[in-house]
């Protein structure tokens, strides 16, 4: 049960969390796994004693649990990192020399900082005009540098600013045929469809923790083993080594997961996420994305009938999306306006550009230029999950309709 907030007026409401792109609350199976390994805690992969191995044992079946999960192949590895923007740098980090990243603006700034040498795509109007656009850049920049230069395409599964979907399965084919890699951003599609590496045929996705119902701290980078093994090690440390001389001038560095996971990990985060993922794997997750679609487009549609509102968006009107709606209301400062419907309404959500600040700066002038109307410099995100209810939908849209 949500917890109860206490408004001026003296009234108690439960508090209506529309704020799940950036935390989801913590599921149960997470903090049960948690509680069940805490009297076997030890370190993991440093001990032959009883707690050692039963900590070893439970981080590696996460593990296994957290691949099948994103739909990992056979010869794929599964590294533990601490969210989605540290498997990206991750991922930065192990990119060969002179690989170029062609990436979108539109996307988060994990998918838009990490890389070394970056070309950087117009945000598209359309998932068609998105792939139209990479296949034109992959055919100019081969032409340009050849065949032999690595490539890697970053692009998100759902845009955490609008919910809008991205077309994955034509994108990945397009990069192929050029050579090209491609890292998905996972970390707002995951909580409400699946994730499949494999029927993609992509090759890496990286996914956060806390979107998943899971703790803080823990992420995941998954996907195609040599060039993370051919990499030096992320961090360099114990864990990551199979050998180191005398005088220490000579290294020899482990392959596979441990190459870059040096140090004490992060054990009870891999667990919750484990748990969680496994949860997920076994539940009716059409009957949960059908009743966030109607959470999602009840509060799209009632919104945008309210005068000065204008909801964001950069694909046309009724494409696919995930729970996620971004507005601005004409007059108001966002920040002003989510401090006020938190303390008189017990109201959630996220206010700012969402680190995505070239995205969601574009997405204020286009709806400035579609309403005609001045709009914030900054916009509202609200944002669905397990447990969000009509009636929190429905306070949200009579608080906005108040405020307008």
């Amino acid at each position: 049960m949500p917890p109860q907030v206490a408004l001026p007026d003296g009234r108690k409401l439960p508090f209506a969390n529309l704020d799940y792109a950036a935390t989801a609350p913590v599921a149960r199976v997470a903090l049960d796994a948690v509680e069940d390994l805490l009297p076997w805690y030890g370190s993991v992969h440093r001990g032959a004693g009883a707690l050692s191995q039963k900590t070893s044992l439970a981080y590696e079946r996460s593990r296994q649990t957290i691949g099948d999960f994103l739909g990992t192949r056979p010869d794929d590895e599964v590294v533990f990192t601490r969210n989605t923007t540290d498997a990206m740098n991750l991922l930065a980090h192990a990119l060969p020399p002179g690989t170029l990243t062609v990436t979108f603006l539109g996307e988060h700034h994990a998918g838009l900082l990490p890389w070394p040498s970056v070309h950087r795509l117009p945000i598209p109007a359309s998932p068609a005009s998105a792939v139209a656009s990479l296949a034109d850049a992959l055919r100019a920049i081969r032409a340009r540098d050849g065949a032999a230069r690595p490539l890697l395409v970053a692009v998100t599964a759902a845009s955490n600013v609008t919910g809008e979907v991205w077309p994955i399965a034509e994108l990945v084919e397009q990069a192929h045929r050029f050579g090209a890699r491609v890292a998905v951003d996972a970390a707002q599609l995951a909580p409400h469809r699946p994730v499949d590496l494999s029927s993609w045929d992509a090759d890496y996705v990286a996914v956060s923790g806390h979107k998943l119902y899971a703790p803080f701290g823990c992420g995941v980078l998954a996907g195609r083993a040599d060039w993370l093994d051919q990499a030096p090690p992320y961090l360099a440390g114990g864990g990551a080594t199979s050998g180191v001389a005398d005088d220490a001038a000579t290294v020899t560095w482990t392959d596979g997961p441990a190459r870059h996971e040096a140090g004490t990990p992060n054990v009870f985060g891999a667990v919750a996420l484990g748990a969680v993922c496994a949860a997920l794997t076994s539940c009716d997750r059409v009957g949960w994305q059908d009743h966030e679609a109607r959470l999602s487009t009840r509060l799209e549609r009632r919104l945008a009938r309210i005068p000065g509102v204008a909801v964001l968006r950069s694909f046309p009107s009724g494409s696919d999306r995930v729970g996620i709606v971004s507005f601005a209301v004409s007059g108001h400062d966002s920040g002003d306006l989510a401090t006020w419907l938190s303390v008189e309404h017990g109201i959630g959500v996220r206010e700012g550009l969402f680190c995505a600040h070239p995205f969601s700066r574009h997405l204020l002038s286009e709806a400035g230029r579609r309403t005609g109307l001045p709009m914030p410099a900054t916009a509202l995100r609200a944002s669905v999950g397990a447990g969000t209810t009509t009636d929190d939908v429905d306070r949200l849209v009579e608080a906005v309709a108040k405020a307008a």
